[in-house]
């Protein structure tokens, strides 16, 4: 429990001493977030709190976070302006789900490779193989609608829509010849 002390004295505003707790956001997009004070962010949290703490709301309404992966964001748009007119293909490493909306507008292909080997990545980017991927999960439009959902709710999100009209939902993928369209699609979805 001592080192646990210790950690509360590095959180933001709001910890344990002011009668709140150490939890912060979740940050699923590339830039600064700060839970909705409004209609979306719950003030107190519908999950109870661990038996090591002596709390039992996690909600974090108000709370900022900053994103790790700011310098990621920074080498998309910097790759851009360099390429021109020339397309940026992103390979997007993830195990839940983002917000794709920031990093869209750099990319004129957004590979979500998923556990996958990186010859079979290096295949699909050179054209040497067709990809055939479907997303296991939603990608939410924008974090008001991460705060938005029900945590004991499934799919119940506005998912994420692209500038070509794809949407970001279960099973949602992509091939050579557009939107992937099989008897996995409507098992899943």
């Amino acid at each position: 429990m001592e080192s646990v002390n210790a950690m509360i004295k590095h959180w933001p505003a709001g910890g344990p001493e002011e009668g709140g707790n150490v939890y912060i956001p979740i940050n699923l997009q590339y830039s600064p977030y700060t839970a909705d004070t409004a209609d979306t962010a719950r003030e107190v949290s519908l999950a109870g709190g661990s038996p090591l703490e002596d709390f039992t709301n996690r909600g974090y309404e108000g709370k900022s976070v900053k994103t790790i992966n700011a310098t990621d964001m920074q080498l998309v748009k910097d790759t851009k302006a360099k390429m021109g007119d020339k397309p940026v293909i992103v390979s997007v490493k993830i195990a839940k789900p983002m917000v794709f909306s920031q990093i869209e507008v750099s990319a004129a292909a957004i590979l979500v490779p998923m556990g996958i080997q990186e010859q079979a990545l290096m295949e699909i980017i050179t054209g040497a193989a067709e990809p055939s991927g479907l997303l296991p999960f939603q990608m939410p439009a924008d974090m008001l609608t991460v705060e938005a959902q029900f945590e004991d709710v499934p799919r119940d999100m506005q998912p994420y829509s692209d500038s070509d009209g794809n949407t970001y939902d279960i099973a949602f993928g992509l091939n050579w010849n557009g939107v992937i369209e099989d008897a996995r699609v409507q098992k899943y979805r």
